[in-house]
């Protein structure tokens, strides 16, 4: 046994996460709860000094849980790149946005690895978790860390390991979710999958990093393709006067062959978003065009702007228009029960109705405020009082604490655009949007 992998066996392996978002400091708790000490990395100051005061600023982490850890010793943060110099293995958990284009902007992750490839140390594990397009590990990362006197898979071991965080998922955790790991060499794949069977229960070993890397974009373009599809029915159910998530639920009951996806105000988070844009890139390369794909994107990228249209139709046949009437919004976080917003299509409707004139404001729990364009809104605490002097409450996403009797009974108008009311019964004040 080599002197890495007898570090990782008996947990005396030092750890460095760079980057401490949503996948970097749940991951650096996983791995702390399996005996390491772990270095956190992060830019953002004050990340740093929350994760060092024990204070939890993601879902997934109880700050109980992060104070545990770092009273321990087993966890910690720096701004400084220098705590790689230190560690044996050095996962990099750093954003892969695309820019105002749809195209992939790779500079946090070229930084990261410039900052790292100074200071790699002999033996060391790079293990890459941030979801990009195939060829980036051995394309971008790797003639930056290798050089005539450090080979790949003899003196340093490289891989791409993609996250599959859902925030907010209580069952499925980054404990018991299949972790698929490719290695640019044979090697590197043994070593990374000897570190990752610590704290993960299932292992799968790809032939390589681009497979590894594909598996992470194959999966939500699967979800962005089947959202877009739904959605679009949804619309089309509008004008038929079919409700589109009774035929789902219909179709559900088939036992093969189908799986449920449900139409919303658009996609959030940092995956759907951004994953098929990615790969419609890198297909580029190729002479070769993923129209299918861009299609699904598309049709959800336009998913709030055919809320914000269904919106201003509702009022129109009340005789009011977008201009001039208050609006409640109900949630702003991108999916239910998390405070993640990003890309959430709630704060895009949200902005686009301000532009409209529209007086906005909202309630949810998880997102205390939010700045909207320019506008600085607070959350609104709900209240019998609150609800009937809107002229429209509009459900944009379905919060588990919402008590819709409450809403039902007090607001003069409630557009439903995720289908939370529906069991509910017929409502003169509900309209489905």
């Amino acid at each position: 046994m080599e002197g890495l992998e007898r570090k990782i066996s008996d947990r005396t392996a030092r750890v460095c996460v760079v980057g401490l978002g949503y996948v970097g400091l749940p991951t650096m708790v996983a791995i702390a709860r399996a005996g390491y000490a772990t270095t956190g990395i992060e830019l953002n100051r004050w990340r740093v000094n929350e994760v060092n005061a024990g204070r939890s600023y993601i879902d997934d982490v109880s700050s109980e849980t992060l104070a545990h850890f770092v009273n321990q010793g087993k966890v910690g943060a720096t701004s400084s790149y220098d705590a790689a110099a230190e560690s044996d293995v050095v996962i990099v958990c750093v954003p892969t946005p695309v820019d105002a284009h749809k195209e992939p902007d790779l500079a946090p992750l070229r930084n990261a690895v410039e900052e790292l490839a100074e200071r790699m140390m002999v033996h060391q594990l790079l293990l890459l978790q941030s979801t990009t397009f195939p060829g980036t590990t051995e394309e971008v990362v790797l003639p930056r860390v290798q050089r005539l006197d450090r080979q790949v898979g003899r003196d340093f071991y490289l891989a791409f390991s993609p996250e599959r965080i859902d925030p907010g998922n209580k069952v499925h955790t980054l404990a018991n979710i299949p972790k698929v790991v490719g290695g640019v060499t044979p090697r590197c794949t043994e070593v990374a999958s000897a570190f990752l069977e610590t704290f993960v229960d299932d292992v799968v070993a790809v032939s390589s990093p681009r497979v590894a890397e594909m598996t992470k974009l194959l999966e939500n373009v699967f979800r962005s393709v089947n959202i877009a599809l739904v959605n679009e029915l949804s619309e089309l159910g509008n004008r038929m006067g079919i409700d589109v998530r009774e035929v789902i639920e219909a179709a559900s009951t088939k036992p093969f062959g189908y799986m449920p996806f449900y139409p919303g105000v658009g996609v959030g988070g940092h995956c759907i978003p951004v994953d098929p844009f990615y790969l419609s890139w890198k297909a580029r390369e190729y002479d070769f065009y993923v129209n299918f794909i861009d299609l699904a994107a598309r049709t959800n990228d336009n998913r709030p702007y055919y809320v914000v249209s269904k919106i201003g139709d509702v009022l129109g046949e009340r005789g009011k228009t977008v201009r001039g009437s208050r609006l409640l919004l109900l949630g702003m976080s991108f999916k239910e029960d998390i405070r993640d917003t990003r890309n959430s299509p709630a704060l895009q409707i949200a902005g686009m109705l301000v532009q409209k004139g529209a007086s906005v404001s909202y309630s949810d729990e998880f997102v205390p405020e939010v700045l909207v364009g320019d506008l600085r809104l607070e959350s609104t605490a709900l209240d019998e009082r609150v609800l009937s002097e809107q002229d429209a409450v509009v459900v944009l996403v379905r919060h588990s604490y919402y008590d819709w009797h409450s809403v039902v009974n007090h607001g003069q108008l409630i557009m439903d655009a995720q289908g939370a009311l529906r069991n509910l019964g017929p409502r003169m004040n509900v309209v489905a949007i």
